[in-house]
């Protein structure tokens, strides 16, 4: 049996259900970036100079001020007949203010529009990214210099193998995360251009001022060509998600050693009982839950940036309807990202190191390769002294294990790290995010006419 379809103006009603999507339930967390773009658009379209004004000084005022309510209406709403959200913004401005609702689509085309919305939505939630990433590394940096000198086995093939530190072992992720700042810096400064005025992505017969605009807006400067303007929606979302799946990297690797070496077998560290869950039938169950599910939503996050890529790879020239289908994964892989980073946050924070399970961890060959660089001291070329080591293992066993750690004290090893270089590539990677939000925030409470803040 067929149901029978309606139709809304001219398109079939399950045309249009199949057309939206999810984008009204996507969109609203666009609504404040999508009122940011339009007071912007409508303060360059008041500066033009045209023979019929645009928007006087009042128009404006009035246009901002609505826009303002709409962002602070806790009931704003996206329906289906909206479609997405600048057309419920453009209607909700019509019902309120008439003609002026009417005229403040000039210019500009649901293409850059979008686009522009996606990269406001891109550079907001990468300076919170930015900021967990920095949180999370100082945490582990923190965790690293508190057991600076307990030793840990360091081990290759999950083998063990010579000896290492937790000092060592958390300052590793540390570094990790750092290094992964710079990727986060990549993807923002790629982001930071304005593709606002390009249209449908051909431009417009007006003598508009995007360079206005985007500097109303905060950006660095405008993308200049039109078409690329269109074309780069999509790659900056995939450029992003390819910086954040790097993150979830470090994170499931993370996750993955916590969950080995709070086993029994290992007891090297203890997760916070609040961080593990129980059992429906086993009630001396407490299972580092936290950690496997980092584990997967890591792999979740390196398909969403697959997917924004792969989308993109198949389009021609020109905005295709396609490019809907990046939204979901780009919002959610930000939002996966976020969260496993903000919970890792405050599980490391409560991690402790359990010292007599980590010397406990040791085996006499483990120092094997200490043992044949003592010999290489005393002239034994290195391949004889690994042959001589290799037939001596058993004898290695009262080997001073407090003083192998002591003796690593070259630049990066266990007693050779450089706190004092971390907190400060910190501090500087903490200045570079105060500056940019304070710049951003700064430029969007002036356009707004209000403190706006991330």
């Amino acid at each position: 049996m067929t149901a029978c379809n309606t139709i809304v103006g001219s398109i079939d009603n399950s045309v249009l259900n199949f057309t939206v999507g999810k984008d009204p339930l996507l969109d609203m967390n666009l609504v404040a970036v999508d009122c940011i773009g339009s007071v912007a658009h409508a303060k360059m379209l008041s500066c033009l100079d045209l023979k019929n004004e645009l928007f006087s000084d009042t128009d404006f005022a009035a246009i901002r001020e609505e826009l303002v309510a709409i962002i602070s209406d806790a009931d704003f709403n996206i329906l289906v007949e909206d479609q997405d959200v600048h057309m419920a913004v453009e209607s909700r401005l019509t019902d309120k203010l008439g003609y002026l609702g009417k005229k403040i689509h000039t210019g500009r085309s649901r293409n850059d529009q979008v686009a522009l919305d996606l990269r406001l939505y891109g550079k907001e939630q990468l300076l919170c990214v930015m900021q967990l990433c920095l949180n999370l590394a100082k945490g582990l940096l923190k965790f690293a210099k508190a057991n600076e000198e307990v030793p840990m086995v360091g081990r290759t093939h999950l083998q063990p193998a010579m000896p290492s530190s937790v000092g060592l072992w958390a300052s590793c992720y540390a570094e990790g995360l750092l290094d992964d700042f710079i990727l986060l810096k990549s993807a923002y400064e790629f982001n930071d251009r304005c593709p606002l005025g390009s249209a449908a992505g051909y431009g417009v017969p007006l003598n508009i001022d995007r360079h206005l605009t985007s500097d109303l807006l905060g950006f660095a400067e405008p993308i200049q060509n039109v078409m690329y303007a269109s074309n780069s929606r999509g790659k900056c979302e995939s450029v992003i998600l390819s910086a954040l799946s790097q993150i979830m990297t470090n994170l499931s690797r993370l996750a993955q050693d916590l969950i080995l070496f709070s086993m029994p077998e290992f007891n090297y560290f203890s997760i916070p009982k609040e961080y593990c869950t129980g059992s429906s039938i086993m009630p001396q169950k407490s299972n580092p839950d936290v950690c496997e599910l980092i584990r997967s939503k890591a792999a979740k996050v390196h398909g969403y940036a697959t997917i924004a890529r792969d989308v993109v790879t198949c389009l021609p020239g020109g905005y295709n309807r396609d490019l809907q289908e990046i939204k979901e994964p780009f919002m959610e892989g930000v939002a996966i990202t976020e969260s496993c980073l903000d919970i890792m946050c405050r599980l490391v924070e409560k991690l402790e190191a359990n010292e007599e399970a980590l010397y406990a961890g040791f085996s006499s060959g483990v120092f094997a390769t200490d043992k044949a660089l003592e010999f290489v001291v005393d002239g034994m070329p290195f391949r004889e002294a690994y042959d001589k080591v290799k037939g001596m293992l058993s004898e290695l066993e009262n080997m001073d294990i407090k003083e192998s750690i002591m003796n690593k004290k070259h630049f990066g090893a266990a007693m050779g790290l450089d706190f004092e270089l971390y907190a400060k590539c910190v501090d500087e990677k903490q200045a570079f995010i105060d500056g940019l939000k304070s710049c951003y925030c700064g430029k969007i409470s002036d356009l707004l006419g209000m403190e706006y803040r991330i």
